[in-house]
């Protein structure tokens, strides 16, 4: 069997003396989408947060494209190819989509087709339109779909992101959901963590539900869908 291209095992993580991750273990392979789901305060944040040394108070095993990187600085795991896109979004606001885009650009990957702005701008239309905007001047699912692009123009192999449909309109949340669809296309891994149901469904070949920072269900995301005891225990609210 093929190595997972992302791999993680027994991943915990505390905020001072709240310990928020307890034993986390799931494998992410190229070309796939993996949902991480649960209701808020489960730990998927924290998650993504703590496979990208986001969190110092951290501890397990992560390898990625078999280089052990649990405790490489967050931006030498970002250069060899794992992007992330925050739910806080965190872009520039001052700069303009073009300047955002240019900020994060990182080489080619070798096999690769790079990213440039004319490949991000067939991806997002919008974003082509808004081009030389400041990004505080754009709407909110504009935002998003920026943030998404900025950690493309990184060329990675892994895009972890984080609520990408929190809070956007629904023609922002479909936009969203053909772009993960895309990507999956070219090969690119996606770890998604996500609350609306629907979407991950859509776009995600597996799932993994937390609740109080433990993986409560692991499996196919039709698996999930098809059973309502767990969608009923982990994910209604």
């Amino acid at each position: 069997m093929t190595e997972p291209l992302l791999h993680v095992r027994d991943l915990t993580a505390r905020y001072g003396a709240a310990q928020i991750l307890f034993g986390i273990s799931f494998d992410l392979n190229a070309g796939e989408a993996v949902a991480l789901m649960g209701r808020n305060g489960a730990g998927k944040s924290t998650t993504m947060k703590a496979i990208l040394g986001l969190i110092d108070a951290r501890a397990g095993v992560v390898v990625f494209r078999g280089e052990h990187i649990s405790r490489w600085p967050t931006y030498k795991i970002a250069r060899a190819g794992l992007a992330y896109a925050p739910e806080d979004r965190r872009i520039f606001a001052d700069l303009t989509v073009r300047e955002n885009l240019d900020i994060a650009a990182l080489p080619a990957r070798p096999g690769r087709e790079p990213w440039t702005h004319e490949r991000i701008f067939a991806l997002f239309p919008n974003l082509r339109e808004a081009q030389d905007r400041s990004a505080a001047r754009m709407s909110g699912g504009e935002q998003q779909m920026l943030t998404v692009a900025r950690a493309l123009m990184g060329n990675p192999y892994a895009l972890l992101l984080d609520e990408p449909s929190e809070g956007v309109a629904p023609i922002v949340v479909e936009a969203m959901a053909e772009t993960v669809l895309k990507l999956k296309g070219e090969g690119v891994a996606i770890l998604l963590s996500e609350q609306n149901l629907p979407f991950a469904a859509r776009v995600c070949d597996r799932a993994y539900v937390l609740e109080k920072g433990e993986i409560r269900f692991s499996g196919a995301m039709d698996a999930l869908m098809r059973d309502e005891a767990a969608r009923r225990a982990w994910l209604e609210v």
